[in-house]
């Protein structure tokens, strides 16, 4: 009788166990949306709760540290834009861009999110990605806002002030239209520092 009621409390704890698992299985497949291949990477942040500061993955490990910060501005270039999501991705520090996948989706390793604070204002730490060998395209962070209620949309990117490619006419251009783009690195306890401000509506919004 014995050896049976141990047989039975078994069985019952393999069920129990199985059970949980499909429905952990099952939860999972449920929270893939149907466009989850082909909508924008803005939207496959993991954490439930984004906030206004994030690491982008290696940082710890690059040699070119870099801080970014800087506030979210309303369209009148005054009012601070809370619960903005801001997305960036960019190349390793060998300009090579790090493919991944994940549910059968692929996606750039080294990017982030964030959701801007009550004031605005963001953080991103990462490293001053490379430059693609076999290209003359500029070293470059490129964003993707989310404002709240309106649909996604792709700003300029991030360029550097040191980068040899920048050349006086291309920083001519870029100045007269958003010269926030341009990130002046300054080495601070063991890391480059760099602060772009974006004032909605005002940057030239690149649509898919």
């Amino acid at each position: 009788m014995k050896n049976l009621l141990t047989l039975l409390i078994l069985v019952f704890i393999v069920s129990f166990s199985n059970n949980l698992n499909a429905q952990e299985i099952n939860t999972t497949l449920e929270e893939i949306p149907q466009n989850y291949k082909k909508r924008s990477p803005i939207y496959d942040y993991s954490e439930k709760q984004l906030n206004s500061v994030d690491t982008i993955p290696d940082f710890v490990s690059r040699s070119n540290k870099l801080k970014i910060t800087g506030t979210i501005y309303e369209n009148d270039g005054v009012t601070p834009a809370k619960d903005v999501l801001l997305f960036i991705h960019q190349a390793d520090e060998d300009g090579n861009f790090d493919l991944k996948r994940h549910n059968k989706k692929r996606y750039v390793k080294h990017r982030g999110w964030i959701r801007t604070d009550a004031n605005g204002r963001y953080t991103f730490y990462t490293f001053v990605p490379g430059k693609y060998m076999f290209g003359n395209e500029l070293a470059q962070i490129l964003p993707i806002i989310k404002e709240p209620n309106k649909p996604e949309y792709k700003i300029e990117s991030f360029v550097f002030d040191n980068d040899p490619l920048l050349t006086e006419s291309c920083r001519s251009k870029i100045e007269e239209t958003n010269p926030n783009r341009i990130l002046k690195l300054d080495k601070k306890e063991g890391l480059f520092v760099a602060k772009r401000d974006i004032i909605l509506g005002k940057e030239l919004e690149i649509y898919k």
